[in-house]
């Protein structure tokens, strides 16, 4: 794989330890939700000047379960957890940080974050989702139509956006 682009990890890498430099990424999770009609939820950043939309995702807490972080994540990031978890991606995905900011974001301790994605189904109404948040990450929020993922992300999650949504098309009613 090239420089930035995902990687996959083993289903059996399932907790923070691994080998292969994963000491180097972030433990995170993100959460591709969808609504009653297979679209994707995406919310606009506030802590960047270019237009950057993107799924929920955080980081796993020590000894904490992935699926209850990104459960835990979907009510700090977007104020509701109502949502079912329908799969779980088999491996870990992996991206880069872009130049600018390797060694400022998370004290320079990662080099990126690797990710264990789950595909949710939104339980309840648009009108559960609050963006105000303890710690606001957004300032806008839609739904969007899945195969819109990689040109709504900015440049360096784009791969990793590409691979959660083949990874996940299958489960969607609205494949084209």
């Amino acid at each position: 794989m090239s420089e930035g682009s995902p990687q996959h990890h083993p289903p059996h890498d399932r907790h923070h330890g691994g080998g292969g430099g994963d000491e180097l990424y972030r433990p995170a999770v993100g959460i591709m939700l969808i609504d009653g009609m297979d679209r994707v939820f995406v919310a606009r950043r506030i802590d960047t000047q270019i237009e950057a939309w993107q799924m929920p995702q955080g980081g796993i807490d020590h000894g904490e379960e992935p699926s209850t972080a990104a459960l835990r994540e979907l009510k700090e990031e977007i104020g509701t957890d109502k949502a079912t978890i329908i799969a779980e991606s088999r491996g870990w995905l992996r991206y880069d940080f872009p130049g600018e900011l390797v060694g400022k974001v998370w004290g320079g301790r990662y080099r990126g974050q690797r990710q264990k994605w789950f595909l949710m189904r939104f339980t309840g109404r648009d009108e559960d989702i609050d963006l105000d948040t303890e710690h606001p990450e957004f300032d806008a929020w839609r739904w969007a139509d899945p195969e819109d993922l990689p040109r709504l992300i900015v440049s360096f999650k784009r791969q990793l956006y590409t691979d959660v949504l083949a990874e996940f098309r299958h489960l969607l009613r609205r494949t084209p």
